[in-house]
């Protein structure tokens, strides 16, 4: 039996880092609110909301599921996607000068079984002038991303040290999500056959 993955996502980013990987998928985004509960913390947020995508969409026999969630942490403040150009400001101001982790929460489902995994990347910007902030605001990159910013992106110039996993910050832990799949489909019996043709 041939599986199929399938990403609950509209995230064009997801989409580039499987696509560049290898791996081959379907497109099935999942439509959730994605607000953190009173008193989540920032994984328990992440990984609950990559579950409740993965388990939006339908799953059928021959497919494995992947919804994912990225958020941005600061002191323990949550920041998501802004709102709009003024809390974009926001975020960035809260960024500017200080060291903040990026978290991932990942969930691979079939139709008997569930993953749930995330990953956590230290990222620190360098201290960002108002005029900086303004100009990287007025450029629209901040608008869909968590917390206003894409390290693939303008912001780049902003972020001098990282540690953990780039891929994540972009918004998909590639290597942990290849290490999952290979799981998922040990437990698949046999007869299944890997996602991707070639094996690495």
């Amino acid at each position: 039996m041939r599986i199929m993955l399938v990403l609950a996502s509209r995230s064009p980013r997801r989409q580039e880092l499987l696509s560049r990987a290898g791996i081959p998928f379907v497109l099935r985004p999942a439509d959730i609110p994605e607000e953190p509960f009173d008193g989540e913390a920032a994984v328990e947020h992440a990984r609950r909301l990559a579950r409740q995508k993965a388990q939006a969409v339908p799953c059928s026999a021959d497919e494995i599921i992947l919804g994912a969630d990225t958020v941005v942490v600061v002191e323990e403040q949550i920041l998501g996607k802004p709102q709009d150009e003024a809390d974009a400001g926001r975020m960035l101001r809260a960024l500017s000068g200080r060291t903040h982790e990026v978290v991932t929460g990942i969930c691979l489902r079939t139709s008997r079984r569930l993953i749930v995994d995330s990953e956590t990347t230290r990222v620190r910007f360098v201290p960002l002038s108002e005029e900086e902030i303004a100009a990287y605001v007025a450029s629209g990159e901040p608008m869909d991303k968590a917390g206003a910013y894409a390290i693939q992106g303008l912001a780049s110039k902003f972020i001098d040290r990282i540690e953990g996993c780039y891929f994540n910050v972009v918004g998909l832990p590639v290597a942990l999500v290849w290490k999952r799949l290979k799981e998922m489909q040990a437990g698949g019996g046999a007869e299944a056959q890997a996602i991707m043709g070639p094996s690495v």
